[in-house]
């Protein structure tokens, strides 16, 4: 990877940690929520030999607009379109409910581009890691079960997109509560 490609890389990461500096993750208060985007760029590029730059950057910067203040611009302007179009892509709508949101993720898994593919299947594995290790506290078993059946069906409309990952969510969904 060439210097060029791990600035870019580094940039992402510095600019999700700054985004996210305030944050932790639901099921783990200890755990500043910054380890979330980097797991999915590990489970990309770790666990499913991604090396596409613009797939990983995008993984580190996927829940900034969602999650933070952030604004399509600032990504755009701080990475360009491909990363910022892939960033959209994955990102929900908060002023919809929270079961539209959901509904719209299974609607729209089929249609993503082959990289936001790849941020969303990296998503719902680090999910579901999550969930089994260390569950949000008001969840309970039901709702846990229900989130890993939703993963199933958004992960339905992902399938094609890499056999390895999509093998790595089946691992981890059989491995269900």
């Amino acid at each position: 990877m060439g210097t060029e490609n791990l600035t870019i890389l580094i940039a992402a990461a510095a600019f999700a940690a700054d985004k996210h500096r305030n944050q932790r993750r639901k099921g783990d208060e200890a755990l500043p929520y910054i380890n979330h985007p980097i797991a999915l760029a590990h489970v990309l590029a770790g666990e499913g030999g991604i090396e596409d730059v613009q797939v990983l950057a995008a993984a580190l910067l996927h829940d900034t607009i969602e999650d933070t203040a952030t604004t399509a611009e600032e990504i755009l302007e701080a990475f360009g379109e491909t990363i910022a179009g892939v960033v959209l892509e994955v990102t929900d709508d908060r002023r919809l409910s929270k079961a539209e949101r959901k509904r719209l993720q299974v609607e729209h898994a089929p249609h993503l581009s082959p990289g936001a593919k790849l941020v969303k299947l990296a998503d719902k594995i680090c999910n579901l890691r999550d969930i089994r290790r260390a569950p949000p506290p008001d969840w309970s078993l039901e709702r846990r079960r229900e989130y890993f059946e939703w993963a199933r069906c958004v992960v339905e409309g992902l399938r094609g997109a890499h056999g390895r990952l999509e093998a790595i969510f089946d691992a981890e969904y059989a491995e269900r509560p």
